[in-house]
């Protein structure tokens, strides 16, 4: 079990457009997040977005950089940034992202 949350215990059906880059001394990294019409922006929601939960078998990795992105004056797409500070914090988001991966059908596109 891999999910995306905004709201804790609520899964996120939209899988996310991903990019990430790792710093260059290995010790971190930063990996954008793109949700294009998600679920927590229905118009019949009620949620409230309290962050972005990366949650898994091994527990849950948060982060608080979210923003709304509008269209006309309506919400349209949701962009967070996860910051990995460490190498032990990289290597736990790329667990992480493995089992959402194979969960989701998503695959790795190498720019050089």
């Amino acid at each position: 079990m891999a999910e995306i949350q905004f709201c804790r215990g609520i899964k996120e059906s939209v899988v996310p457009d991903i990019k990430v880059t790792r710093s260059r001394n290995l010790d971190g990294g930063t990996a954008t997040f793109y949700f294009d019409g998600p679920d927590a922006l229905a118009s019949d929601s009620t949620v409230e977005i309290t962050g972005m939960y990366l949650v898994d078998d091994e527990g849950e990795i948060v982060s608080r950089d979210v923003k709304g992105k509008f269209i006309n004056g309506k919400p349209s797409a949701i962009e967070s940034k996860l910051s990995m500070n460490s190498a032990a914090e990289w290597e736990r988001f790329i667990r992480f992202m493995d089992k959402y991966a194979e969960e989701n059908g998503l695959g790795l596109d190498k720019k050089s």
